[in-house]
């Protein structure tokens, strides 16, 4: 169980949910134990936020464990999304703990938003790689090509094939370089409906090195955080992807703390209305 994740499914207005896919990651594997890693690393937080004078206790978190994953991607993610859409109709934040990228395909899908905003350091607006439509590296052109978001803001990038690049340079596409990601903030239109994706190899490897495709000259922990606090508010869905057990906790204590920022951010967000 998620840290602090005490309530009942049936009073829960935030459900974590693992995801552990672990099947393309292209570099360094694990991905699979992301989700128990990153709960297993939440235990030392504090249950109090000064910040926000919230007790993680008190704000209606629950944990429904994983989704076992097996290793066919399309079948995983629908049966996944049908998980996500579950807790969305009863009314509750998703907040999904991966596994690779591809399981965001699931958390789109369920939340159904107008706009993606991810933290990235890939583009992942490959139509495949390695001959894999289903790749983690695809999951960008995923959401945008077939799950009908209008929108996708990747903060942080900094890598990607020319063919990528191109694919940025369209309307639906924002790109924000890891330099300019502390002046980013957020714009949306008073009716969209907003999924926040952490992939962890957004944050530089020197803060992150568990992850399977690690690219320096990254974000620090504290530019990510300042990035979940600002969308937290007006997002319907949550995940961090990408953490495996290849560090000695860096990642997952990165990924877990964070997943904690979006939910004081958004239930403070909620409080003030």
């Amino acid at each position: 169980m998620f840290p602090g994740a005490i309530a009942d499914r049936d009073d829960a207005d935030y459900v974590v949910l693992g995801a552990p896919l672990d099947i393309s990651t292209s570099f360094q594997p694990g991905t699979r134990f992301g989700p128990n890693r990153i709960r297993r690393f939440a235990e030392s937080f504090d249950d109090y936020d000064r910040r926000t004078d919230h007790f993680f206790t008190d704000l209606n978190v629950h944990d429904a464990d994983d989704v076992r994953a097996w290793d066919d991607a399309p079948e995983y993610v629908e049966w996944l999304t049908g998980s996500v859409r579950d807790i969305v109709w009863d009314d509750a934040v998703p907040l999904l703990l991966g596994g690779e990228h591809t399981i965001t395909a699931a958390g789109v899908g369920g939340v159904e938003p107008d706009v993606f905003v991810c933290l990235d350091a890939h583009l992942d607006l490959r139509r495949e790689y390695d001959g894999n439509e289903w790749s983690h590296a695809t999951i960008t052109r995923r959401v945008l090509d077939e799950l009908d978001v209008d929108e996708a803001i990747i903060l942080g990038a900094r890598t990607g094939s020319p063919e990528e690049w191109e694919r940025a340079e369209a309307d639906d596409v924002t790109v924000v370089a890891p330099e300019d990601v502390p002046d980013w903030e957020p714009e949306f239109g008073d009716d969209d409906t907003v999924y926040l994706s952490v992939d962890i190899d957004a944050a530089d490897p020197a803060f992150a090195p568990g992850t399977g495709t690690k690219e320096p000259f990254g974000l620090t922990s504290r530019e990510m955080r300042d990035v979940v606090r600002s969308v937290a508010p007006a997002a319907d869905g949550f995940d961090v992807v990408e953490v495996n057990d290849r560090d000695d906790g860096q990642s997952a204590s990165l990924a877990a703390k964070l997943l904690r920022e979006f939910v004081f951010s958004h239930a403070a967000a909620d409080a003030q209305d």
